[in-house]
Formats: structure tokens, C-alpha cells, sequence
């Protein structure tokens, strides 16, 4: 290279990393600013931002906790082997927040509860929500918060060109961008509690739509027309093969079989919207019921555009690139190191590295939680706010390192992303839905019925995956057919053997009056819903 071609390089490259760390360090500054003089030695203050946030800081941080790379990287890389229909994980998802937001929160909140299991205990009995605690433990550490930091890994290692850039592995250049993650998130999720992780994922949210949901989309399609952004959307419009999203009964992940739409995928999407303690916690922290319902349908209504950058790049890139690239979790890093200029490429980089360490530490967050709430106070139930605080940040460092060891190792799973996600949270989050679907109701379950259909579920869902996946079934049936094993179990005991009567738990500790429009907000949802389904069907764009 030559001496002056060289020193251009370098320049950039600095510029880059200039622009990485300032969009960064602002991000922190800000965080730190809104969180200032915050009251984080109490639980209600450190787990729920003293049941203070508006609907605006719920929306940005639900989309922020799950949006990140494994979304990015993830869906894209399965739009770009499938087709437009993977979008049914996001789309489907603001059917699942509906259902959230009129039939699981008014119960939820109305027990003023910090978390799920703590509602399990309510209504099952204490056994239960020790149960409930460690599931979610287990999922967390082992499985999501690892796949944050390696999604999160593989993309900034190709932005930056890490294993170029020193010469080393690509592994080990992964390993480094874990450990940073890790480090930085743990920060934010151990010492500032979930009023500075839900600030910094809305600051966060605004980089990521403007980055990623506008720009990236408009310099694609530009790409795409050879400098026509009308041209890329013209191209992109006749790739009917690619724009179908009603797939046959019998595909294979990951496309999602049509049947599936109305099944497994409602049950795959419900159980992480409604369920999952590091979603809902967001919703735990309103200011009100209203406030609650408002953000979460928010919400909803972005989860129909979302695919717009978690799924259409994807397409994209297969345009471009053809079916040639493998892994196919690397579509979304090419893409973004084909069309986005240099100058700006480290704003990109750290809108996804906000994307990262807002899911991160969320998750981090929630964990921490759980642990201190119905882990730590059972066993140590006279221990003080500041007592449970602390000890709830030193589990969250043990954890973020146990992660951290994880997550460069799922470079050696055989699937995709998001495929591992999907299946992973099948083990743990389908009894606990199951069981949060007969808490909210007088149905009169005994607690020993949540332990056998735990156990029943997770030996069938274990064969299934193992033996009838990925052919002849997908793994949406196996779901969904073990879902309703579950349902089944459940309504049993309660014929046999049913418990005392339900008496409803009502303590909140906000003012519990819903949102005027929340059923407008879920009717306009619902009818967004079908009108993308048919636009991409093969009565539509995908004839």
C-alpha cells in the first residue's frame, strides 16, 4: 500500500473509532444526567425506577431490550436464505403485546408485584415461584445473555475488522468484543438499576431508528438501483420469490409454516411479550396502569415496521450477493460494509453497539432481579433494602461474568441466531406462560400440577426437537403441540384435584384506571397485522 493511500486509512479508521466512542460516551453522559440524584438504595427504586416511568422510556426501552444484534443479524440472516415471512416473529409479536397489554398487565400490576415469579406465588404457592426464579435464572445465563454479547460480537468484528486489524483469530477477536460488552453493559445494568438501563435504551432507540431503521434501508435500496433509491425499491418489488410470507405446511426453520402463524408463533411470541420478567419489568416500573398500557401498545404498533430493518436487508443482501454467503447470520455485517461510507461508519457501529448493550444489560438487569426478589429475600427474608440492593449486584457480576466466559463459544452452534433463540426459549418460557395463563384466571389449579406439567414439557419438548426436527416438523409444532400437552395437564388437576378457591391478590401501587384507547390502539394492531400478510401473499406482492 502506499505511504499516502495508507495514511488515508488510518485517518479513517481513527475517524471511525472517534465517532464510535463520542456517540458512546454521549449516550453515558446523558444516561448518567437523567439518573443523577436518582434513589437506587431501595428495591422499588433500584428494580423499578420507583414506579416512575412514562410511556414513552416503557416503548423505547421494551423495543431496545429486544431489538439488538441477534434481531439484526439474526432475522436478516434468515430473510436472506428464506423469505419476507420470518417478519411473522416481529408482526406477530404486536398481536402478543396486544394480548399483554389488555389481559396480562391489569392483573400483573393490579398485585403490585416486581416480578412474575412473586405472581406464581400468589397464586400456586411458594414452591412455585422458586421454581418460576430458577427457570428464568437458567435461561438468562445460559442462553440469552451469552447470545446478546456473540451476536452483538460478530457484527462489531466485522465493522471494525478486529482479527485484520491485530492479526488474530476470528474467534479470539469476538472473545475481546464480548468481554467489552460485557464489561460496559454490567455497568450500566449493576450500578444504575432500571432507571439508567430503560434511559439509555431510549437514547439508544432514536440512534437505532434513525441508523439502522432509516438510513441503512434507503442507502440498500440505493445500492440495489445502482444509485437509484426508486430503482432498489422497483427491483426489490418484482422479487416476488422473496416477497411470499405464506409458506406450505410442511417448510422447514426458517421459514415459518403457514399454520404456524395462527399457533406456534402466537405461543412463541405471547410467552416472551407477556412473561418474560426482562420484557414485562418495563411495564412493572409505570407510572400507572395507563401509562403501562400506552407503552406497550406503542410499542405493538412499531413492532409492524420494525421488519423494515430486521427483516427487508436482508433481502436485500440476497439481491446483491446472491445465495453464496454462509453463515447466513453474516448478510446484515456485509451488507452494512457495502453501503454505508466510511466517514459514518462508526455512528453505525455505535448504534449497534447501543442496540447490544441495551439488550444486555436489560436482561442483566432483570436477572439481577429475580435473584434478589425471590432467591435472595426467601432466603434471607429480614434483609434490609440496601441489604437485598447489594447483593443483588454482586450476583449480576458473577453472571455478567459466567456470560461473558459463554458467549464466544456459540460461534461452533451449527444453526443460525435466531434459530437457537427461538428453540432455547421453548424449554423454559412455555410452562411459565402456561402457568401465567390459569394465574390470571379463577381456574382452581393445584401447585403440584405446575411441577408435573414442567417436567412433562420439557422431556417431550427435548424429544421433539432432538428427534423430529429440523424435518419432518418444524419447530413451531413441536411448540405448539406441547403447549397444548401443557393446557392439558393443567386442566386435568384442576378436575381432579383442584385447589382452594382463587382469591384475587389486589394491592397496586399505581393508579390502575387504563388507557382510554387501548382497545382502539389493539383493534388498529389487529388490522395492521392482516393487511401485511395479505399485501405479502400471493394475492399481493408475492405472486
Amino acid at each position: 500500500m502506499l505511504p499516502k493511500r495508507k495514511e488515508m486509512v488510518q485517518n479513517m479508521n481513527a475517524f471511525m473509532i472517534a465517532t464510535f466512542i463520542g456517540f458512546t460516551a454521549l449516550v453515558a453522559i446523558i444516561s448518567y444526567v437523567k439518573t443523577r440524584g436518582e434513589d437506587t438504595t431501595t428495591k422499588e427504586g433500584y428494580f423499578l425506577a420507583g414506579r416512575g416511568l412514562p410511556a414513552i422510556v416503557i416503548c423505547g426501552s421494551l423495543l431496545m431490550t429486544n431489538i439488538s444484534a441477534e434481531q439484526l443479524v439474526g432475522q436478516n440472516g434468515q430473510s436472506y436464505t428464506a423469505t419476507i415471512g420470518v417478519f411473522g416473529w416481529e408482526i406477530i409479536a404486536a398481536f402478543a403485546l396486544v394480548l399483554c397489554a389488555l389481559f396480562f398487565l391489569p392483573k400483573f400490576i393490579g398485585t403490585g408485584i416486581t416480578t412474575i415469579p412473586q405472581f406464581f406465588e400468589m397464586r400456586y404457592g411458594l414452591a412455585v415461584r422458586r421454581l418460576a426464579a430458577i427457570g428464568f435464572a437458567v435461561y438468562y445465563v445460559v442462553a440469552m445473555l451469552p447470545l446478546v454479547l456473540y451476536a452483538g460480537s460478530v457484527v462489531l468484528e466485522q465493522l471494525f475488522g478486529i482479527s485484520r486489524m491485530f492479526g488474530i483469530s476470528r474467534f479470539a477477536a469476538v472473545a475481546i468484543c464480548c468481554v467489552t460488552i460485557g464489561i460496559i453493559g454490567s455497568i450500566y445494568a449493576i450500578f444504575g438499576g432500571l432507571r439508567a438501563v430503560a434511559v439509555s435504551d431510549t437514547i439508544n432507540g432514536v440512534g437505532l431508528m434513525i441508523g439502522c431503521g432509516l438510513v441503512v434501508p434507503i442507502l440498500a435500496f440505493s445500492y440495489l438501483g445502482d444509485g437509484s433509491f426508486l430503482g432498489g425499491i422497483n427491483i426489490f418489488l418484482h422479487a416476488s420469490e422473496k416477497l411470499n410470507a405464506i409458506a406450505p405446511p410442511d417448510a422447514q426453520a426458517p421459514w415459518i409454516p403457514w399454520p404456524m402463524i395462527f399457533t406456534g408463533l402466537v405461543v412463541n411470541d405471547t410467552q416472551y411479550w407477556a412473561t418474560n420478567q426482562s420484557i414485562i419489568q418495563r411495564a412493572f416500573g409505570a407510572k400507572s396502569m395507563a401509562e403501562a398500557q400506552k407503552g406497550v401498545l406503542w410499542t405493538a404498533v412499531l413492532k409492524c415496521f420494525t421488519p423494515i430493518f430486521t427483516v427487508v436487508p436482508g433481502i436485500i443482501a440476497y439481491l446483491i450477493f446472491g445465495a453464496g454467503l454462509s453463515p447466513q447470520d453474516l448478510a446484515y455485517p456485509n451488507l452494512l460494509l457495502l453501503v454505508i461510507p466510511k466517514p459514518i461508519l462508526g455512528f453505525f457501529a455505535a448504534v449497534m453497539f447501543g442496540a447490544i448493550l441495551s439488550s444486555f444489560n436489560s436482561v442483566l438487569n432483570s436477572a439481577s432481579t429475580i435473584f434478589a426478589m425471590d432467591i435472595f429475600s426467601w432466603a434471607k427474608p429480614d434483609a434490609d433494602d440496601l441489604t437485598v440492593v447489594k447483593a443483588s449486584k454482586i450476583f449480576g457480576t458473577i453472571v455478567a461474568i459466567i456470560s461473558i466466559a459463554i458467549s464466544p463459544f456459540i460461534m461452533f452452534f451449527g444453526q443460525g441466531i435466531q434459530a437457537f433463540l427461538n428453540e432455547s426459549m421453548g424449554y423454559i418460557l412455555t410452562p411459565l406462560f402456561v402457568m401465567a395463563i390459569f394465574g390470571v384466571t379463577k381456574v382452581r389449579v393445584p401447585q403440584k400440577a405446575c411441577f408435573v406439567m414442567t417436567v412433562i414439557h420439557i422431556v417431550l419438548y427435548a424429544v421433539g426437537l432432538n428427534t423430529l426436527t429440523p424435518e419432518p416438523f418444524h419447530s413451531l409444532y413441536i411448540l405448539f403441540f406441547c403447549f397444548v400437552i401443557d393446557m392439558i395437564v393443567m386442566f386435568v388437576f384442576a378436575k381432579v384435584s383442584p385447589s382452594p378457591e382463587v382469591k384475587e391478590n389486589l394491592n397496586p401501587s399505581v393508579v390502575m384506571t387504563p388507557w382510554k384507547y387501548a382497545k382502539f390502539a389493539s383493534v388498529l394492531v389487529v388490522v395492521l397485522i392482516i393487511a401485511l400478510y395479505i399485501i405479502f401473499s400471493p394475492v399481493g406482492l408475492g405472486a
